[in-house]
């Protein structure tokens, strides 16, 4: 038997272990983080030194990868572009946004100011006030009586008057440019000198003009007159409804107000020869001669 001296000796090497702070995995997000950077950086000279057009390309591909937007992928838009039609776009699109709210609002303080008005009760009804894509469109519906133009003539009624009045004080708070339109029913107007339904809706609506103008509005921001007579019927189904006849007032998004100087602007008014004193037409009663115009 072996001895305990002659038993062989064991030795076990076991690693050195470090008890003291290591970094684990922290370096790597560093070294991520100083990849991110110098990508970035590459990424800024190499579009320092593009033209505009790759350059409002990949902006527009940060912006909406799934290309939605107009300036997509790695080309502008179709037919070309710039960074300056880019950044244009953009501005113009906020500007309609805030011009949008101004005239919403405008239409709400509208209505307020309306119902506070003795005549409302009577007339609500026939007073539309709407945001259009256009801008605000004010509304302003006839009848069978009359309510806003007498009956066959451009001479407006009393109340009438007034209410256009006040509209045309409240439209002033903006700059917006305005269009007063003027519609008909599909009646025939019973006329022997030639007086139709287009001279009639043309001369309502530079009547509505010229009140408008008495309540504040500022003559410069009148873009068109126009009269339509019986061709855009609010009820196409009763072309001799009483509301086909009605005038409109229509004041135009920001975007489409570029206001004409004075001579351009009186010389895109189309209204009749008639409409700037009372004659046989706008202003005065129908000639002793005609036959009664009920329901115009």
């Amino acid at each position: 038997m072996k001895t305990d001296r002659e038993k062989p000796v064991v030795v076990v090497r076991r690693p050195r272990v470090h008890r003291g702070d290591h970094h684990g995995g922290a370096w790597k997000v560093a070294y991520a983080d100083f990849t991110t950077s110098m990508m970035s950086l590459f990424l800024v000279l190499w579009l320092m030194t593009q033209s505009p057009d790759v350059r409002a390309a990949v902006a527009g591909y940060f912006r909406d990868p799934m290309g939605r937007e107009r300036y997509t992928g790695n080309s502008a838009s179709q037919g070309g572009g710039t960074g300056a039609d880019l950044a244009r776009l953009q501005g113009n699109r906020t500007l309609m946004e805030m011009d949008r709210a101004h005239l919403r609002a405008l239409g709400d303080r509208l209505r307020r100011d309306l119902e506070k008005t003795p005549e409302w009760a009577r007339v609500k009804n026939q007073v539309e006030i709407e945001l259009t894509h256009e801008g605000l469109r004010i509304q302003l519906l006839e009848d069978s009586a009359g309510t806003f133009f007498q009956t066959g003539s451009s001479r407006p009624s009393e109340g009438g008057a007034a209410l256009i009045r006040f509209i045309g004080s409240e439209l002033a708070a903006l700059p917006n440019a305005v269009v007063v339109e003027g519609h008909t029913d599909s009646r025939p107007y019973p006329s022997q000198n030639g007086y139709t339904n287009w001279e009639l809706s043309a001369d309502r609506a530079n009547a509505a003009r010229r009140i408008l103008d008495e309540g504040g509005l500022r003559p410069q921001q009148v873009r068109h007159i126009r009269g339509y007579a019986d061709t855009q019927l609010r009820m196409a189904s009763d072309p001799f409804a009483p509301s086909n006849r009605r005038v409109t007032i229509l004041m135009l998004l920001a975007s489409d107000s570029a206001v004409a100087e004075g001579a351009s602007a009186a010389a895109e008014t189309p209204v009749s020869p008639s409409a700037g004193a009372p004659g046989p037409g706008p202003g005065a009663a129908p000639a002793a001669g005609d036959a009664p115009k009920a329901g115009r």
